[in-house]
């Protein structure tokens, strides 16, 4: 059984095993999250979530993604140069189960 849910403002097709890292989510490692913004499940189309559908899942690891360096400048003046690192927090999710 596959679903489409929602989470993070992206759209994300899971099916039962699955592991997928989204956008930091406020559980502890080893907490159970219930996604219950489905907005496909298998051939149901949802208007604009599927009814009484929901995903279950497993918080295995908080995190943060590798370090991306942002380097802005202004043509012809030395003085506009600056250097920013970001790191994205994560949260990794074993989907476990899929209900509708």
């Amino acid at each position: 059984m596959k679903a489409v849910i929602k989470v993070g403002g992206k759209q994300v097709l899971v099916s039962e095993g699955d592991v997928i890292y989204v956008e930091k989510l406020d559980a502890l490692v080893g907490d159970t999250v219930k996604f219950n913004e489905v907005l496909m499940l298998d051939s149901k189309v949802g208007n604009p979530y599927v009814k009484g559908a929901s995903v279950l899942g497993k918080v295995e690891k908080q995190g943060k993604q590798k370090k991306i360096l942002v380097f802005k400048y202004k043509q012809k003046d030395r003085a506009n140069r600056r250097t920013h690192g970001h790191r994205q927090p994560y949260t990794k999710v074993t989907i476990t189960k899929i209900e509708g």
